[in-house]
């Protein structure tokens, strides 16, 4: 059944009544809009999880029906949920947000009424009232009559569900979710209580990433009968898909104790009363059942489920609130605290709550002493922004997010590429903890040990390709200067940009270590990007092995993430210009600043820009370079902001990549943006807002907060008249981070000027 003609008609109404906060409210979390970036790609989901929290329950309707407007198998996505899809299957724990790959999302919990159907496919339901807020997510089950309303504390969840009256049940779908993996064990404790464990793995499809996750589930009423089913697979061959009307099932009564397999499920049933309530709770650990009951027991300590959720709600009013803003419009404050929101998602703590967390690529578990183990490092993307916002405005989470990926070494060899719970995916390219780590270091964040981490990092940086996970490609890297094109689509010219970038980072730290031989071996790496400029192109162009340009070149081949010979989901225009730590060398290159600024306005111009994908999100920055051109940054990122970020399930240009271009939209609406990863500077431009307040950590940073304040003329006007920090005039548009600190208040006078 396809939504009715008449929501159709009122969809606006009900997004902006139903579906997203008032913009009036008084409080940050009032104003966050959870369904951004659910459409489009965005692989956001409006479900209910604490700042940095493990655990998540999220609605899962990306599987399982002909109502589902895109693919029904739940396999090909990377979501549990898309905002127009219809079909919801269970609440899924455990949950990614704005990803690419199929990962976790499992543990499936679903209300339903009648006769008893243990078939996904059949007992999934339309929804409709859908309310989601930071900490919060309801629905109506059209088919059933039962409301769902989820909350969560760190490591645990509670579900209620509002029944009508008759033969009601509650189902555990251990079988289905977004992972790969089908296997399960489950154990009856008690009529109100079930444990087990479920495997989960091969994210982005690495079949080495495979990892249990234990769960401790229990009810607020005992059920009349319960039991488990399994169900047996058509096994005719690898793609083969199950059906249905060949598939059986084997359903177990109470009696069953446990059950262990494939697509396995538990199954209750409950006579209920009208408008009846039954809670169920879920706990996680990725240590130890019970682990997983310790952490329920301790986060929840008997409390129901609207103390739960006001505790959630409060500990993201208190996330939010560290950055107040004034004046701009109620959507441009939706759209800035939800981006804020995305931030703080990820990377989640791991450690339970007795300090035990499963250590790196090992069956091994430890216990913290101090602080927090963090995991989901997805570096590639947040090594560009995330972790620069946590530095400045979260310090604490940062130093320990750094010592996690500092013991991830110390357990594993390697410092995280693309760590997901305690297992590396070796997803994406580069070296990229190198800047992270670095960034904060020269920012002044301390509290962990750079020397080891420097070891890690040189060993990263110079150990041969054979025996480097990080750098595959090392060999060739380090004697050419670059990495040549061996096959058609092999991405090696965005390998050895990422190379550059972190050899840049890595130089910087060497040379504030004193290590001014390794500072200049890592400093003149980091310029072998000119290997790859063509001057018949002006652009970067693969090279071959015997050092000649690969040909036939077409800068365009890429669009839209088809294949592209020494590129990465993206052409040579996406590329060209990433160079953020040599931009002056680059425009050299190039014949000066007239024919780079021509050439990257180009990019602009033509529409060669992707604002899905990292590599070059940072591009407008780069005109601020250059005196007279700062304009262009300016009017630009106005631009892209109005055209990129909304407050719709649309609202986000592509994957959210765990936050990466949600911080991008956060610092470009304040008026700053770290475009150079490794180096401790940011690039000033007009704020979307009147006033901005940082609530600074005066132990970490020596001041309490951090003002940037916009005279504007009229709400049109974008371009910086003149600028004063710290009361004094300021002339230059990019700033070190001790600078803009230092200094304190950012007043920007803006004037009506140039447009495009």
């Amino acid at each position: 059944m396809k939504r009715q003609i008449l929501v159709g008609l009122l969809v606006s109404f009900s997004f902006l009544a139903l579906r997203a906060a008032d913009g009036g409210g008084a409080d940050p979390v009032d104003l966050v809009n959870p369904f951004i970036g659910t459409s489009n790609f965005g692989t956001t989901n409006p479900g209910a999880v604490c700042p940095n929290g493990l655990m998540s329950v999220v609605p899962f309707n990306v599987m399982g029906s002909d109502e589902n407007k895109y693919d029904k198998d739940a396999r090909w996505w990377s979501t549990p949920y898309e905002y127009h899809n219809v079909f919801f299957t269970g609440f899924s724990h455990v949950n990614l947000s704005g990803v690419g790959c199929p990962e976790v999302g499992s543990l499936l919990l679903m209300p339903t009424t009648g006769n008893l159907e243990v078939d996904y496919r059949k007992y999934g339901s339309n929804y409709t009232d859908e309310v989601a807020h930071p900490g919060y997510y309801s629905n109506h089950l059209v088919k059933y009559n039962v409301k769902t309303e989820v909350t969560a504390t760190p490591r645990s969840s509670v579900a209620r569900f509002t029944f009508p009256k008759g033969q009601s049940h509650v189902l555990l779908n251990l079988g289905e979710g977004l992972t790969n993996e089908s296997g399960a064990v489950v154990r009856k404790v008690s009529d109100t209580e079930y444990e087990g464990m479920k495997l989960q793995g091969t994210f982005c499809y690495n079949p080495q990433a495979v990892f249990p996750i234990y769960f401790v589930m229990r009810v607020s009423k005992a059920p009349q009968q319960a039991g488990y089913w399994k169900k047996q697979r058509a096994m005719i061959g690898a793609e083969a898909e199950w059906d249905p009307d060949n598939g059986k099932y084997k359903l177990y009564k109470s009696y069953q104790k446990e059950l262990a397999g494939d697509d396995i499920g538990v199954w209750m049933d409950f006579s209920t009363e009208t408008d009846e309530q039954v809670e169920v709770q879920m706990g996680v650990s990725f240590v130890s059942i019970a682990n997983a009951r310790e952490n329920l027991e301790t986060e929840q300590q008997g409390r129901g489920f609207d103390a739960i959720r006001a505790e959630a709600r409060k500990k993201w009013n208190d996330d939010l609130s560290r950055i107040l803003v004034e004046g701009g419009t109620a959507t441009e404050k939706t759209i800035f605290y939800t981006a804020l929101y995305h931030t703080l998602i990820h990377p989640s703590i791991l450690q339970d709550v007795n300090g035990q967390y499963p250590v790196m690529e090992s069956n091994e578990v430890r216990m913290m002493k101090e602080g927090n183990r963090y995991t989901v490092f997805s570096l590639w993307d947040t090594y560009r922004n995330v972790h620069q916002l946590l530095t400045l405005v979260y310090p604490d989470r940062q130093r320990d997010m750094i010592r996690s990926m500092i013991s991830m070494y110390d357990e594993h060899g390697w410092l995280p590429k693309w760590e997901l719970f305690g297992r590396e995916t070796y997803t994406m390219e580069g070296d990229p903890a190198i800047p992270v780590i670095t960034d904060s270091w020269l920012k002044g964040l301390r509290g962990y040990d750079i020397n080891k981490a420097y070891e890690a990092m040189r060993k990263s940086a110079l150990t041969k390709g054979s025996g480097n996970p990080l750098r595959p490609d090392n060999d060739e890297y380090m004697e050419k200067g670059y990495v040549a094109l061996h096959e058609q689509y092999d991405n090696s010219v965005s390998h050895a940009l990422e190379y550059y970038i972190a050899d840049n980072a890595l130089s910087r730290l060497a040379t504030a270590l004193g290590k001014k031989e390794d500072a200049r071996l890592f400093y003149n790496r980091s310029l072998g990007y000119r290997h790859y400029y063509s001057k018949e192109f002006g652009m970067l162009r693969p090279l071959l092995p015997d050092g000649s340009f690969y040909k036939p070149f077409n800068p365009l081949q890429g669009e839209n993430f088809e294949p592209s010979p020494g590129f990465h989901e993206g052409n040579a225009w996406n590329y060209t210009f990433y160079v953020p730590h040599d931009v002056m060398g680059l425009a050299r290159l190039m014949g000066g600043q007239k024919k780079f600024v021509d050439k990257l306005q180009t990019v602009f111009d033509k529409g060669y820009y992707d604002p899905a994908n990292e590599p070059d999100i940072a591009y407008a920055h780069l005109f601020s370079y250059f005196r007279g051109e700062e304009w262009r940054t300016q009017v630009l990122l106005r631009r892209l902001l109005k055209e990129n970020f909304r407050n719709v399930p649309e609202g986000i240009p592509g994957n959210d990549d765990t936050g990466t271009m949600s911080a991008w939209a956060v610092f470009n609406m304040m008026g700053f943006y770290p475009d150079c990863p490794g180096e401790p500077a940011y690039t000033l431009s007009s704020p979307v807002f009147d006033k901005v307040t940082i609530r600074l950590d005066k132990t970490q940073w020596g001041r309490d907060k951090l003002v940037i304040e916009t005279v504007r003329p009229n709400p049109d006007a974008v371009v910086i008249g003149k600028m004063e920090l710290g009361g004094k005039p300021l002339r230059h548009y990019r700033v070190s981070h001790e600078e803009l600190l230092r200094g304190g208040y950012l007043k920007l006078y803006l004037k009506t000027g140039q447009k495009f």
